[in-house]
């Protein structure tokens, strides 16, 4: 679904105007500019990612219905959002269980040679100064 998309659904829930919901939709799925399909949502799509939005947004948003300021929960906004695209409240637990884990994600690069030469030169020179305190 499209942000603006998601942000007629929260006027229709919420009430205001699109507007006031176009940051945050934007927001969650900025993401695709890094993964062009659905894989982006992995990133924010999630419960922790609903709370990086309200650290983001803050706690609340203010619509106007009516000439009357009206408080709108970001945490509900953002759960309507994630709910829209992916039908429940996924946990980073669960996007990470679809992962595969490979050699490459889980390798600790060989130290180069000369680079162990330099640690032991610099270990030597801590050694050497330690008496000239």
């Amino acid at each position: 679904m499209h942000p603006y998309h998601h942000a007629l659904s929260s006027v229709k829930k919420f009430g205001g105007i699109v507007e006031n919901y176009m940051r945050i939709h934007e927001w969650f799925d900025e993401t695709k500019k890094y993964f062009g399909d659905a894989r982006h949502r992995a990133l924010r799509h999630h419960t922790v990612g609903i709370f990086w939005c309200e650290e983001k947004f803050g706690d609340t948003i203010t619509v106007w219905i009516k000439d009357k300021p009206r408080e709108v929960p970001v945490r509900l906004v953002a759960e309507q959002h994630v709910m829209e695209d992916m039908g429940f409240l996924p946990t980073p637990e669960w996007w990470l269980g679809k992962m595969t884990l490979t050699f490459e994600m889980n390798r600790v690069p060989a130290r180069h040679k000369d680079e162990e030469l330099a640690q032991l030169a610099r270990a030597a020179a801590v050694e050497m100064y330690k008496g000239e305190g």
